[in-house]
């Protein structure tokens, strides 16, 4: 099957992701070899279920920020899988669910006003929207378990759906055990969280004869809590599957909790530093990302991997990962800018002057200082008139303005990527890049920024 879709940036993309164009001889055969599948709760019977006729599965995301992040993106992808074999997508926003919290490891959630978490539902549909197919034979739909939820009162919850669950598995979930034995301990009402995801589930059967449901792999226990509340009320074996949770180098996964979120929203986190997150992956972990990230065929992957190997150096499969995911996400033009910021950051042909005020301020993060006030990171200042060797040694670069005009005396300083002829030359207006930024270099990798005073 052929998708097309429309990225953040209003540019539309084609894409083979077909299992069968794919080379493989079933979907859960493309899923588990590009590392999807972390448990289910068949694997026969899902087998049998994926490559039959088609089926109307659903993955839910709750809105507890404006954005969805790389962790939330897996779901997105797998979805994208499923929904190029046929299979019908519908895509839960958590209304309800959003207004509660899902336990965290540790502490209690934060509850977010109504307004601004139905703001969030919003958003979240709209940017989700972007990555399926929305039209066509089998498009993705959109729900959200508010629209349920909301009309269960307290009295009906605990007949009709609370009295199918017992204790004993409820307090015995991992997370909830760690939160018990924790000093914060946990409220009733993010207990009681795993009781609405199965509930959601449950309409879903009963409304859209949905037979599967998919989620990261540290939601087994909500998943299969509607899995067995199927089973109890109507007499069915229906489906779950997770997948693995993708973690950074420390082991923690990437999301909000963790303060490590990489957002998929522009505005939350720039194009440019989501293309430098992929592009400095490790040798050990890139040819994993491109599996579960990418659409792109095993035998080019097989490819990337034996280049990992043989040239590390190069780091073509860094590049190919960046470009792919910056570009499903952003657009071909994000990637474009990305490479061209770095291109120009380090003067290898990149034109400084033509980056954009967002992807420049982005690209040099990096080159804040540590200031002498409180111990925060922000750019050093400058304006016109201002000397050079003085404004790189402000910059960083160099200890003392005598060895800065030594090194511009040699031919070693550079202004946006131009050599600095003069040992006595000064800032100009036309030197802040956008009005606020100026560029620095010593040799050929050092760099500085400077942010025009205010």
């Amino acid at each position: 099957m052929i998708s097309t879709f429309t990225t953040a940036e209003g540019d539309e993309l084609t894409q083979v992701t077909d299992y069968r164009q794919a080379g493989f001889d079933s979907l859960y055969d493309e899923l588990e070899w590009r590392g999807l599948i972390a448990q289910t709760s068949d694997e026969e019977r899902l087998k049998k279920t994926l490559d039959g006729d088609p089926i109307s599965f659903y993955t839910g995301f709750d809105p507890t920020a404006p954005s969805i992040h790389i962790g939330n993106l897996v779901q997105v992808l797998v979805m994208r899988h499923l929904q190029a074999a046929g299979h019908h997508p519908i895509v839960l926003v958590g209304g309800a669910t959003g207004l509660i919290g899902d336990p965290r490891q540790s502490g209690e959630r934060t509850l977010n006003p109504a307004d601004t978490v139905a703001q969030w539902v919003e958003k979240l549909r709209g940017q989700i929207s972007r990555f399926l197919v929305t039209d066509g034979d089998n498009p993705a739909r959109f729900v959200s378990n508010y629209d349920w939820t909301s009309k269960l009162s307290a009295i009906d919850f605990l007949r009709e759906i609370g009295k199918n669950f017992r204790m004993g598995p409820m307090l015995a979930r991992d997370i909830v055990a760690r939160r018990l034995a924790s000093p914060e301990g946990i409220s009733y009402a993010e207990f009681s969280y795993q009781i609405l995801q199965a509930n959601d589930f449950l309409h879903l059967y009963d409304a859209e004869h949905v037979v599967l449901q998919t989620g990261g792999n540290d939601q087994w226990g909500n998943l299969t809590g509607g899995l067995d509340l199927i089973h109890r009320l109507r007499g069915v074996d229906v489906n779950v599957m997770t997948s693995p949770i993708i973690t950074d180098s420390q082991g923690k996964k990437f999301g909000k909790s963790e303060g490590n979120a990489m957002w998929l929203d522009g505005s939350m986190l720039s194009p440019y530093k989501f293309y430098q997150f992929w592009l400095n992956q490790p040798d050990d972990q890139v040819v994993k990302l491109l599996k579960a990230f990418t659409f792109l065929p095993k035998q080019r992957i097989e490819e990337l991997a034996r280049q990992v190997e043989e040239d590390p150096g190069a780091r073509q499969a860094q590049k190919v990962l960046a470009e792919q995911v910056t570009g499903f996400v952003h657009g071909d033009a994000a990637v474009d800018e990305a490479v061209s910021a770095s291109q120009a950051l380090f003067g290898r042909g990149g034109d400084l002057e033509g980056l954009s005020a967002g992807t420049l301020e982005a690209a040099l993060e990096g080159l804040k200082n540590v200031t002498e006030q409180n111990g925060t990171r922000s750019f050093a200042t400058a304006k016109p008139g201002d000397g050079v060797a003085a404004a790189a040694k402000a910059a960083g670069l160099f200890p003392s303005v005598s060895k800065a005009m030594k090194a511009i005396g040699q031919g070693g300083v550079y202004i946006n990527n131009k050599r600095v002829a003069e040992t006595s030359a000064t800032l100009k207006d036309e030197d802040f890049l956008g009005g606020r930024f100026v560029v620095l270099r010593r040799g050929k990798k050092a760099l500085g920024a400077l942010e025009a005073t205010k």
